[in-house]
């Protein structure tokens, strides 16, 4: 490939804009390797891969094919245990990195050289008529590492009879630095987006990204309170395995925060076993039926739950659950260096008191006189009153209902 400064300066350029920018990962490498291919390199295959900072996935890959325009993106798990680990380990990346290497260079017609390995996956290439290989590690500084987030990984492919050229080489490598650093950029953006939606909360975080993060800063709204628990908790910690607690409460936080993001309720906050959460509409009784719904659906799922778990010889637990309305303050609690973006005031209070009150009245779903009201006629035909109780910390006696749904 004869090299045009020109035409790599543009494409040069054109990553750092597009990194600036924000474009999503895949359409940034897709655009760039369809650039490559324009420019005259004869490019078959090009595959990217970085590592993020997310509590399921260990990175993202994205791969490229000649005459696309953008490239695929898939996840991949994590890579030091089980399948995974041992395909990870049998890889010509795994061994650059074992090695320290930043570039694998290898023509796959040509007999192995003896200080690289005849990998498997150097087989499959071929039977796909690959006939050279480039692998290429930019490594990150210490100061700019993010969990495991610490290179990026790419391999270039060809199919041309005669290979990738010394000028092909000498281009892939030029341009994958800045690559790498428009890639990292992006990338850096979703993680930022994953930490905040993680701990803080889908709406939260968004916010906070947006810069609401000013402390004292905080918005009054009106919205549907929900706080659930774990039925005999304490009980269950006493008597069960210590290596059991956390799977037992990974369980049942999964199905709790699964059934509110799908009814489009928004999490803020665990504390221990307990989950506070709320539902936000225009129209409070919408927001009522969608927690009524979830209340259900909650149900469900854990009775699925339980059942698996009894089968597999695990303590089980049921979730009880209060349900309010009121007017709340929603932002950024705390001090100067610790903040927390969540609701705050007497509603919230009143939500935590009437949760507690299913196990005196030995019910699974509690709601307050002012979310019955606030229920839509064909939601309230299901509440039934249980009668008026005094609240700890209340001043007033509450009438509370429950679900004969469940």
């Amino acid at each position: 490939m004869n090299v045009d400064e020109a035409a790599l300066s543009e494409l040069s350029t054109w990553l750092n804009q597009m990194g600036l920018a924000g474009i999503p990962e895949a359409e940034l490498v897709g655009g760039y390797c369809a650039r490559l291919e324009q420019l005259g390199l004869p490019l078959t295959q090009g595959t990217v891969l970085i590592d993020t900072l997310h509590p399921i996935h260990e990175g993202r890959a994205f791969r490229w094919a000649t005459g696309g325009s953008h490239a695929e993106e898939f996840e991949y798990g994590r890579t030091r245990d089980g399948p995974a680990g041992d395909a990870w380990r049998r890889s010509p990346l795994y061994y650059m990195i074992e090695k320290n290497q930043s570039r694998l260079r290898r023509r796959l017609l040509e007999p192995s050289p003896d200080d690289i390995p005849d990998f498997t996956a150097f087989e499959a290439l071929r039977q796909q008529g690959i006939t050279d290989y480039l692998a290429l590690v930019i490594r990150f500084a210490t100061g700019g590492v993010i969990g495991d987030m610490d290179a990026v990984y790419s391999v270039w492919t060809t199919t041309s009879p005669a290979g990738f050229d010394d000028g092909d080489v000498g281009v892939l490598e030029r341009l994958v630095v800045p690559l790498a650093a428009s890639l990292k950029c992006v990338s850096l953006a979703r993680i930022a987006s994953t930490l905040v939606e993680t701990y803080l909360g889908r709406d939260a975080g968004r916010r906070v990204l947006s810069g609401r993060i000013e402390r004292g800063v905080a918005e009054r709204i009106e919205a549907v309170l929900w706080y659930s628990d774990l039925r005999g908790y304490t009980r269950i910690t006493d008597t069960a395995a210590p290596e059991q607690i956390i799977p037992l409460l990974n369980d049942y936080a999964d199905v709790v925060i699964s059934s509110i993001h799908a009814a489009g309720g928004d999490v803020l906050k665990l504390i221990g076993d307990g989950t506070l959460a709320i539902f936000r509409d225009n129209d409070t009784g919408k927001g009522c039926g969608a927690a009524l719904a979830t209340a259900m659906a909650m149900q469900r799922g854990i009775r699925e739950l339980n059942t698996g778990r009894v089968a597999a010889g695990q303590p089980v637990t049921e979730v009880y659950l209060g349900l309010h309305v009121g007017e709340v303050f929603y932002g950024n609690v705390g001090s100067l260096e610790r903040l927390d973006f969540t609701v705050v005031g007497p509603a919230v209070n009143a939500v935590s008191r009437i949760a507690a009150m299913c196990r005196s009245v030995e019910r699974d779903v509690l709601v307050s006189a002012s979310f019955a009201a606030a229920a839509n006629e064909a939601d309230r035909r299901h509440l039934v009153s249980v009668g008026r109780f005094a609240l700890r910390g209340l001043s007033q006696a509450q009438e509370l209902y429950t679900l004969d749904e469940i």
